[in-house]
């Protein structure tokens, strides 16, 4: 259970959560699911289109990064870790609400070591296919179909965690 702020009501509201994760959804009121759905397709359209245009979707590039060949993909990764960091901090010093009028909860972060292993996993799966999980899907629609094994390959991945995971260090 969680006690989550309501600025709408005088009193706390108390949330269940049906499974502990460590980036629980605090959110309290109600979307559609087909205009949830449709917002986050054309979203996700666009930052494919961004992906191919910025080619951090080529396979090239991606090899490139890994043999440290080329600035290219690190100024991307770079930029988009400024821009998170500038986002979480504006966020926190001026209180933004989400487009609900709901306060945004950042939750504090332990470190574990299945945070390294998994990354280590991550990044060689990375360095190996070319692809991480974002980039997979731009490079499907781009018509690299090949990529549908990395893709099936990535499911099999999130199937046998969730296998394993109680034995995992968490």
């Amino acid at each position: 259970m969680q006690l989550v702020e309501n600025n709408r009501k005088s009193k706390p509201v108390v949330v269940d959560h049906p499974i502990a994760c460590e980036a629980q959804n605090d959110q309290l009121s109600d979307e559609s699911l087909i205009g949830s759905n449709i917002k986050y397709l054309l979203l996700g359209i666009l930052f494919g289109i961004v992906f191919v245009k910025a080619e951090i979707i080529s396979w090239y590039r991606i090899q490139e990064m890994f043999r440290f060949h080329s600035f290219h993909m690190y100024g991307v990764i770079g930029t988009a870790v400024l821009v998170g960091m500038t986002s979480v901090w504006i966020i926190k010093k001026f209180k933004i609400k989400t487009i609900q009028g709901e306060t945004v909860v950042f939750h504090d972060k332990k470190f574990q070591w299945g945070n390294v292993i998994g990354s280590t996993l991550f990044g060689l799966g990375w360095a190996i296919t070319g692809a991480c999980p974002g980039p997979i899907f731009a490079q499907i629609g781009s018509g690299f179909t090949v990529v549908s094994i990395t893709l099936l390959s990535a499911i099999a991945g999130t199937w046998v965690y969730g296998l394993v995971r109680e034995k995992l260090p968490h």
